[in-house]
């Protein structure tokens, strides 16, 4: 087992900020940390990188228990946190090298793992250019660059992609894949739900100091009501047809908003999309376009928390 937190408890005076929280990682995985903010997310990462004391609970990284004094599970732990960490007064080198350095004294040894950091994040022709003259995307790929140089491990990535133009999101996920695939394991944590089930193996959704929910993607989607949501637009519905269509089997839900859109939600079933038309076609009902969408973890994270991810 990679990580193992058994019955965490921490408090901040009468706030639980973790509630008996509990998590299991095995080597290998991308695992997708989701939560609401103020859901415990960061403290649980503070608690696991034993820069927090906790009240109760234990915590086993690569099989130890984790001290803050653990130096030798720290030197295989690389962070790359959601707020820029790097010296302005430095060259891009510099900085990887200044962080690279913490974990790795021998020279030649450290000038290698830099050069392979540089050429991972695709910043070699910026080496000598100081953080302040990159773009958003570039400092992105210099943060993550001196959380991973002295090739970790396990890697807790913190929102890497927030403010980020897609061509470097696209680059920064590809290169947390290819991190994975030379052995790294990866805690993943984001607001951006579709890189979360591109690239996750395993998701957990927290929310108020607790694990409520975890598994694959598909997992997840299974454990809502909803299995299918049809969007019908430019429609005119009365009041009654919109009733008919909450009798229809498997329909829970039916939304008519005032630009003439029609949301109905449905259960896991065949033929949902083929009843809500062949009913309209009944009622005599013109309509625009039709979407069929399968549920998404946005979906899921909506229906178990009762809230948006950036509440």
């Amino acid at each position: 087992m990679m990580v193992h937190i058994e019955n965490l408890v921490k408090r901040y005076g009468s706030l639980v900020a973790l509630d008996h929280f509990n998590l299991d990682i095995q080597e290998g995985e991308i695992f997708g940390l989701l939560g609401p903010n103020g859901s415990g997310k960061t403290t649980a990462i503070n608690c696991m990188l034993a820069l927090l004391k906790y009240d109760k609970g234990k915590i086993s990284i690569f099989g130890k228990e984790m001290q803050p004094d653990s130096y030798d599970i720290k030197r295989q732990i690389g962070v790359v946190p959601q707020n820029v960490a790097v010296f302005d007064q430095m060259t891009v080198y510099e900085n990887i090298d200044y962080f690279c350095g913490l974990y790795v004294s021998e020279k030649d040894k450290r000038k290698r793992l830099v050069e392979e950091a540089i050429a991972f994040v695709g910043l070699e022709d910026y080496r000598k250019a100081f953080p302040k003259k990159l773009s958003g995307g570039l400092l992105r790929r210099l943060n993550i660059a001196c959380g991973i140089a002295h090739q970790p491990g396990l890697i807790i990535m913190d929102e890497p992609t927030v403010a980020v133009d897609p061509q470097s999101r696209n680059r920064i996920l590809e290169g947390i894949v290819e991190l994975n695939k030379k052995g790294a394991t990866v805690i993943y944590t984001s607001h951006y739900m579709e890189e979360v089930e591109q690239i996750c193996s395993r998701i957990m959704i927290m929310d108020h100091g607790r694990s409520i929910a975890s598994g694959t993607a598909e997992e997840l989607k299974r454990m809502i009501k909803t299995g299918e949501t049809i969007v019908i637009e430019n429609i005119v519905l009365t009041e009654e047809q919109r009733d008919g269509l909450l009798k229809l089997p498997h329909v829970f839900e039916a939304n008519y908003s005032e630009d003439q859109t029609l949301t109905v939600k449905c259960t896991s079933a065949k033929h949902n999309l083929i009843r809500v038309l062949n009913y309209l076609q009944k009622e005599e009902a013109t309509f625009g376009r039709v979407l069929s969408e399968m549920p998404t973890l946005n979906d899921v994270f909506l229906e178990i928390t009762g809230k948006e991810l950036r509440d």
